[in-house]
Formats: structure tokens, sequence, C-alpha cells
């Protein structure tokens, strides 16, 4: 099994007419992801491929006519959506009762089964491992090292590392500890804020699974933004060395570097 995507989902691409829409639709759709049709305003009739990517300032919009049009699970993976937009989605997403992956996130995909996004899926192999992850090249740094291993995975999901976005760290831990194919979990984190501090507690009190972790910026300067726009160290909180303790706090293995993740998952696994 997996979360949130399967073999069976179906897929409808905004601004599928773009260059980075049709790149990558292209590529989901060589991938076997059901991509059912794609949308742009203005270009109605129009053939992809003979068979959303949406810019920054009318991204917001995207995702809330999706939400509004009853689609369950939407994808945003556009990078420099204001935060002042995102404080209106967030709440119209959620009062529609739809999930809201993004933005600035590299999207999630089921090996073998279906993807949504850019994560290469020649890098992924079908396992038992989650991933869930604030960055988009460590996911697939992580990624690419785990499949070498022969450690495959269920689902790699990149949440994304903006101060407001659709699905955070509790959501997919959750997901994962309630999959039955799942049988431990990747979490990778960065400098920033106290997600990961929260979803350290999660793991102790609700999580059965084995869950090891990665967090980037070690060395970040603080007041420096590094990357994402949610990856500045603004206090003690915000800082790698603090993330890192509540994970060993709270029972997650803390990986140095991101090579070291296999290592933990080897002895998790046994």
């Amino acid at each position: 099994m997996s979360i949130f995507i399967d073999k069976d989902t179906r897929l409808l691409i905004q601004g599928i007419t773009g260059r980075d829409g049709s790149f990558h639709g292209k590529q989901m759709i060589e991938y076997g992801t059901q991509v059912v049709g794609g949308i742009t305003p203005g270009k109605g009739g129009q053939k992809f491929e003979d068979k959303v990517y949406v810019p920054p300032p009318f991204a917001a919009d995207a995702m809330m006519e999706a939400a509004d049009a009853g689609i369950p699970f939407i994808v945003c993976i556009t990078e420099g959506v204001p935060v002042l937009d995102m404080t209106r989605v967030y709440l119209f997403v959620k009062e529609r009762g739809s999930k809201l992956l993004g933005p600035n996130c590299p999207g999630l995909i089921s090996p073998g089964a279906s993807k949504v996004g850019i994560i290469p899926g020649r890098i992924c192999t079908p396992g038992p491992v989650g991933l869930v992850s604030r960055s988009g090249t460590l996911t697939y740094e992580v990624v690419y090292q785990m499949t070498r291993a022969k450690i495959g995975q269920t689902t790699c999901v990149g949440i994304g590392g903006d101060p407001i976005n659709g699905t955070n760290f509790i959501d997919c831990l959750d997901a994962f500890e309630k999959d039955p194919v799942t049988k431990a979990v990747v979490m990778i984190g960065e400098i920033g804020g106290t997600d990961e501090q929260e979803a350290a507690r999660f793991v102790k009190q609700k999580m059965k699974k084995p869950v090891v972790g990665f967090i980037a910026g070690q060395t970040a300067p603080p007041g420096r933004r590094m990357g994402h726009a949610g990856a500045i160290i603004s206090g003690s909180a915000g800082t790698a060395a603090e993330k890192m303790q509540a994970f060993e706090d709270n029972g997650v293995g803390v990986a140095k570097r991101p090579i070291d993740v296999v290592d933990l998952l080897k002895r998790v696994l046994r």
C-alpha cells in the first residue's frame, strides 16, 4: 500500500500547456500516473502529447478553484507563493474538506504506482519505508541512497518548507503509522520553526513504528534565510541542534549526515 496516492489515483494538471507543466506532465504520464486531463485558461480544445503548474501570482486562485470544485487532494509545487495568499488558501481549502500538499514542494510518489509532482521516478523503488521531508533536494539524495542500499519506499512525500503549508509532518506520520505496509519512517527536517519538535513528540506519544531523521542546516548562521522561506533561525527553538535534541529525547534516530539514514534504517528494519 501507500499513502495519499496509489495506482488508482486520477490526476488533473492545472497549467499543463506551460513549459514546466508540459515537461513534468509528460514525465508523470510516462511513469504510469493516470493523468486524466489538464487545464489552462483560454486554451480549451488543445491536445497534449496526443492523448500544476501555475505561476506564484496565480497559484492561490488555482488552489482555491480546485478546492471549490471538490478536488479531494491538491498538490502545489509552485514556489514563491506569497505568505499572505496562503493564509487565505489554507482556511479555504480546509473548510471545503480538501487536502493540500504544498506549496513550494516536490510533490509525492508511491514507487511503482503513481507520481504527482517532480520527484525523479528513476531513483525510487517499492519497499517498506515511508519518507516525509521539508527539503526537495534532500528527499532525492536520501531516496537515492536508500534505493542503492536496496531499501525501498512505500511513499515519499515532500511537504515543502514555507511557513504556511497544507500538509505537515504529523499528517504524514499519522498516515504512515496507519499504513500496514510501511514498517519504518524517515523524517527530514531543517532549521526554522518548531514543526520538527512537535513531530518528534507525536512520534513518542502516538507511533509504534520506528522513525529516523535528519536535520539540514547544522552550520547555518542565525538570522539568515537558507533556501526555503521558513528556513531561518530566529530563536533557539529553530536551530538544528535544538531539533536534533528533540529527536533524541523522543526516540527518533538522528543521522548526522544524509547517508547515515541508511545505516539507521538497517538497524530498525532487522
